[in-house]
């Protein structure tokens, strides 16, 4: 099975899917929208109108079995070519976005396309499409629990306080970083407050085991990643409600999901006093990145042996 997978930007779980599904024999192609980006900094019009050219080119020089787009703004390339099936994920700040037009895209997209994904089920009860709900993988390999010691050692994090992570970057102001630092400050605890961002992916690990409490106080989040990879280290979570945070988190102790100050606050304390561990491993468990793979290939296969002949009948939108 050949399989074209569309991107605006590789992410890490963007990575490990791909990795998953060569790991079963899917052999995939990472087709990635032309022009340089970085941070806040999105592509031009015409980055986007470079795209279906190369698009066209690589499903008629290859026999691919059909197009995976991989975010709403992708998604119009890959339905407009005539030939492949189309499978849409969207991932959360497209569906979910402030701005209609992408929301329309979105919603757009997943109504025409063979197969729509949605990762969250926050993004679920958004999208009036047929869909089906696979959350992104979580390397549970790579995040692990570890040996706090151990982990600040490898950082060189020279401190024996409890540390609060903040794991953005603090300039970027949906991640609110002033009313971390506030709460921080007004725990009845005596907690350093810690920020990480631009650091290589493998390395998070460490700094979340080096950590007691992981707190989130964005403002809106389509995710975020960082919550389920912190309950793959037992780190507890303190966190505004906004994205897939509460579902990952229901039930898991020492975390604690709210809008509210004074909840936040306690939600720190508890944290630090109960020494800044929690059972969030068994939060993510089946949603592990091999997890998503199988989902993953067992979608390609079911919408490949339905389609026979694995041309998209134009117009016609399938039920998966």
């Amino acid at each position: 099975m050949k399989v074209l997978q569309l991107v605006t930007s590789p992410r890490p779980f963007f990575d490990q899917q791909v990795s998953a599904l060569e790991d079963r024999g899917v052999d995939c192609t990472v087709l990635e929208v032309p022009g340089e980006h970085s941070g806040d900094s999105g592509r031009s019009a015409v980055d986007y109108a470079r795209l279906y050219p190369k698009l066209l080119s690589a499903v008629q020089s290859t026999s691919y079995d059909l197009v995976h787009a991989n975010y709403g703004l992708v998604a119009p390339f890959a339905l407009a070519q005539p030939t492949r099936p189309v499978v849409v994920t969207l991932w959360g700040t497209d569906l979910m976005s402030r701005q209609s037009w992408l929301r329309s895209i979105s919603r757009h997209s997943a109504r025409r396309s063979d197969a729509a994904i949605v990762p969250s089920r926050a993004m679920s009860r958004e999208l009036e499409a047929e869909h089906r709900l696979i959350p992104f993988g979580v390397d549970t390999e790579l995040f692990r629990p570890m040996s706090r010691a151990h982990a600040r050692e490898q950082i060189g994090w020279e401190t024996d306080r409890p540390v609060a992570l903040f794991p953005y970057d603090r300039t970027r102001s949906v991640k609110d970083f002033s009313r971390a630092r506030r709460l921080v400050e007004h725990a009845d605890a005596d907690l350093e407050l810690r920020t990480v961002s631009g650091v290589a992916h493998e390395v998070m690990p460490y700094y979340m085991n080096a950590s007691d409490v992981l707190l989130v106080t964005s403002k809106r989040e389509s995710g975020p990643m960082v919550v389920k990879e912190a309950a793959a280290c037992n780190l507890p979570v303190v966190s505004t409600d906004v994205g897939f945070v509460r579902e990952t988190v229901r039930g898991v102790t020492n975390c604690v999901v709210s809008d509210n100050d004074g909840a936040l606050l306690g939600g720190l304390e508890r944290a630090v006093e109960d020494g800044g561990r929690s059972d969030g491993r068994d939060s993510i468990d089946g949603l592990s990145v091999e997890s998503l793979g199988e989902r993953l290939h067992g979608l390609y296969r079911r919408l490949l042996d339905r389609d026979g002949e694995l041309c998209r009948p134009t117009g016609v939108s399938h039920e998966v």
